[in-house]
């Protein structure tokens, strides 16, 4: 799968072997994080298209934000081709 990060218009591999965050990581990419298990919400961003799956049950996100688009890239995989926006996004090297 292939993730698009915006405002940045960075593009990365996304293989449903890793989270959406360690993805980013392997493309020199650092999205925020804290916990990384999905309970801390630092690294929560709005998905504006795809679809995601998560490594753990109970995300902690509300009914409300997976609604409208809010995922957690730390448990998150990616099922589709997927748009994220991550304002505080940080490009390595």
């Amino acid at each position: 799968m292939k993730v698009r990060v915006e405002p940045l218009g960075r593009t990365f591999d996304a293989p449903d072997s890793l989270t959406i965050l360690e993805a980013a990581g392997f493309a020199d990419l650092r999205l925020p994080r804290s916990c990384r298990n999905g309970t801390c919400r630092t690294c929560m961003c709005r998905m504006v298209s795809g679809t995601v799956s998560y490594t753990i049950e109970w995300p902690g996100l509300s009914r409300e934000e997976k609604v409208e688009g809010w995922i957690l890239p730390c448990v998150a995989v990616a099922e589709s081709d997927l748009v994220i926006e991550v304002p505080d996004v940080v490009e390595l090297g």
